[in-house]
């Protein structure tokens, strides 16, 4: 440690240049703050971190953007100061839920059954895709709830309140399922709603209007076979109906009408 500077400790890199870490103990957890060019800097980390366990006033908001303490540390010790509980991911608890801060004014409302996921889980953002690297991939958050990546928000899914940043369970409605289809209204005005099919080549060509989702998940896969077969060398994401017996699904794919302009794309068709 420091000699002059508490909660400052002196490393070296890999080229033998000098760092600092600075670190704090709180309720009897070590906790590693950040790594710093010079020891003044890590210090004023190490005094802010002390403030938030010491100041019951010091609150989220009140993060001062002239830390050098990172944004995730201080919601950290907040929660933990609030909560007892320190996550290493900078989470602050609820009663029935919690909050995961993103970015001071950016913050996205979990159910607590999350919890353990997202405590062990950095949540990461490229423009408006949230995903996590788990075991060396990429996942986008929105797969928890059986949303495929393609989807698109409106579309295939809502969040029933309006708020896209509230991900607990009762706020996600699934509209689509399955891919390439759309969700329209039944012409009949009851409320009762039928499935449109498109498929993408060159430009989207209807497949068809199907009475219910699972036709028209099927139909999507019909057509990309009809495709396939016409030569049409394209990787179309075929959709999985779980459930449902091979026997009735092979019942219901024969039963299914396409388009005819389905049956006339061919790769030197000039239409597509």
């Amino acid at each position: 440690m420091d000699q002059h500077l508490p909660g400052v400790y002196t490393a070296r890199k890999k080229d033998n240049s000098i760092y600092y870490r600075s670190s704090l103990t709180f309720r009897g957890k070590h906790i590693s703050l950040g790594s710093y060019d010079d020891a003044r800097t890590a210090h004023q980390a190490y005094t802010d971190a002390l403030s938030v366990t010491q100041e019951d006033s010091l609150s989220i908001e009140r993060y001062p953007a002239s830390s050098p303490l990172a944004f995730e540390k201080w919601v950290s010790l907040v929660n933990f100061r609030d909560n007892g509980i320190y996550f290493p991911t900078p989470i602050y608890l609820k009663k029935k839920f919690f909050l995961y801060y993103m970015e001071p004014s950016y913050i996205l409302k979990f159910d607590i059954d999350d919890l353990f996921y997202y405590s062990t889980k950095k949540i990461m953002r490229r423009g408006n895709h949230l995903f996590v690297n788990d075991y060396g991939m990429q996942f986008g958050i929105l797969n928890r709830y059986g949303i495929k990546n393609y989807a698109v928000a409106g579309r295939d899914y809502r969040f029933i309140n309006g708020d896209p940043t509230d991900f607990r369970y009762e706020n996600i409605e699934i509209l689509n399922r399955f891919h390439g289809i759309t969700r329209i209204p039944h012409p009949a005005g009851d409320g009762r709603f039928r499935y449109k099919v498109r498929i993408h080549i060159r430009s989207s060509y209807v497949v068809g209007i199907y009475d219910t989702e699972e036709e028209a998940a099927i139909a999507y896969n019909k057509a990309a076979d009809v495709l396939k077969k016409n030569g049409i060398n394209r990787s179309f994401p075929l959709n999985y109906i779980e459930g449902l017996s091979p026997a009735a699904y092979a019942d219901i794919y024969s039963h299914l009408e396409l388009s005819p302009k389905i049956y006339a794309i061919f790769p030197n068709n000039p239409q597509n």
